[in-house]
């Protein structure tokens, strides 16, 4: 085989390349006339070769984008280089495609440019995943900056309405709480949307073993993230208030919350909040910062709310403007929630002294939660910031009980939770994050949901002596 031979093969060989390329490899003269389009073109602009071999490039090149293409044909005509770049281009059909654009020159035998060979891949996809990217950061920005903005609001009304540190260090953190309850249930329901039903249970927090003292009934709406948000702050104030002074600080008390679909404005949703007390409820002198926020949230939303204090309890109506498609067939009644009463036939463990190793490393956070456990009369072991110190303390201490944040700084805490679970330690996660991330072996275990009040760390506390104790008292325990 001789030169030409050689040189036949090769060009076969790039042709038949060229030929089955998935990118469009197009060739044009200094004109701007199309000369050769391969089959990779014609799937990603629908052309055949027949329909654009001997037309002009512009064909394919939006109108505003015209001047793009003389701008490459000059810099070829001048020799010049031209850097791979993204643009837009036209199918036959009349989508506007992205593509990333590679334009090289092409020369006779004696080196002079004769025209111009152009590689064009589709990124239509990529381009599209960098908006949806794009959009999702400035939504989070957006929502970050709006909660960060919620929390000083909350913040200076907590403390405005506060007579002193103690009463404004627990309306705040409750507050804080209301937030965080309404959107780890947006994340978990993708941000789609959240039922309201699932919010009321959230905010009432039920605790097991009490008598059924809550009624929910209404069929299925889904709040949007925004109305979300308002609306947990609402049932928080709500529950906050009933717990305190209404239906729910009373053993025979009861709350009825149901809520329906106006008739007469189809985009507006009904809810009704009902209290039972065995003894009448005496109205406050003045408005606090709960009813003012439940009053101005709905108003802001282009809602309303009245307030009534009957010799029976507290009745509330709120109206709030939800336009999502309500279908009795989707949910018709949600369960009865049990609230906990007081049984004084249960015996409270002994904490006084209860020995607790703390790992946790977010600084302010674990000062908080030491300072509580102390004020609960417990001995806090550590606090320790890592795995590695977590299991040194461990060597060298035997803690009665253990809280473990779930995550440090990144780090999984297996060894730390396995080391306990061999020594018979009861203990329970402290973490923001869902159950679904904690340790393999242990995702049936205990959860302390950041952020928790003074009450949900106590009960924490108390619910791991109850298990040291019984642990304690366990013949296996003694063997």
């Amino acid at each position: 085989m001789d030169i030409l031979d050689d040189e036949k093969v090769g060009l076969e060989r790039l042709a038949a390349i060229v030929e089955s390329s998935d990118d469009a490899i197009i060739s044009k003269s200094l004109d701007g006339i199309v000369r050769t389009w391969n089959h990779g073109a014609e799937k990603i602009f629908g052309y055949t070769a027949d329909e654009m071999i001997g037309q002009p490039i512009l064909k394919l090149i939006p109108p505003e984008l015209h001047d793009e293409e003389t701008q490459i044909l000059s810099k070829l005509r001048a020799g010049q280089k031209i850097d791979h770049f993204d643009t837009v281009r036209l199918t036959k059909d009349g989508r506007r495609l992205d593509i990333s654009l590679t334009v090289s020159p092409l020369r006779d035998s004696s080196g002079t440019i004769i025209g111009a060979s152009k590689v064009a891949r589709d990124i239509t996809e990529r381009k599209s995943a960098e908006r949806l990217q794009k959009l999702l950061v400035d939504e989070l920005n957006h929502r970050v900056k709006n909660t960060l903005a919620t929390v000083q609001a909350l913040a200076n009304q907590s403390l405005a309405s506060s007579p002193d540190p103690a009463r404004f260090a627990a309306s705040f953190r409750g507050r804080l709480q209301a937030l965080a309850n309404a959107h780890d249930l947006l994340v978990k329901e993708r941000m789609q949307g959240l039922p309201l039903h699932e919010l009321i249970k959230v905010e009432l927090r039920p605790d097991e073993g009490g008598a059924r003292r809550v009624d929910i009934q209404g069929p299925r709406v889904v709040l949007d993230g925004t109305m979300a948000v308002q609306m947990a702050l609402i049932f928080h104030e709500l529950a906050t208030n009933a717990r305190k002074y209404g239906a729910l600080s009373m053993t025979h008390g009861r709350v009825e919350i149901s809520w329906r679909r106006n008739a007469a404005a189809p985009e507006e949703i009904l809810i009704s909040w009902r209290e039972e007390t065995p003894i009448s409820v005496t109205p406050p002198q003045n408005t606090g910062f709960g009813t003012r926020l439940i009053e101005k949230s709905l108003k802001a939303a282009g809602g309303r709310a009245s307030f009534d204090y009957t010799p029976h309890g507290l009745r509330v109506e709120l109206a709030a403007r939800c336009p999502d498609e309500m279908s009795s067939s989707l949910l018709v009644e949600a369960p009865e929630m049990p609230i906990a009463a007081p049984n004084a036939s249960v015996r409270s463990p002994s904490i006084d002294g209860l020995k607790v190793l703390l790992v946790e490393d977010e600084v302010v956070v674990s000062m908080d939660m030491e300072c509580k456990l102390e004020e609960l009369g417990c001995t806090v072991i550590g606090p320790a910031s890592s795995v590695e110190e977590a299991l040194s303390v461990l060597s060298t201490h035997q803690p009665d009980i253990a809280l473990v944040d779930a995550n440090l700084g990144g780090e999984r805490v297996d060894k730390v939770v396995t080391a306990l679970a061999k020594r018979n330690i009861p203990f329970m996660f402290s973490t923001g994050y869902g159950r679904e991330t904690l340790p393999a072996d242990f995702q049936d275990a205990g959860v302390l949901a950041k952020p928790f009040n003074d009450d949900q760390l106590s009960a924490a506390v108390e619910s791991l002596a109850y298990q040291a104790e019984s642990r304690s008292q366990s013949p296996l325990a003694a063997n």
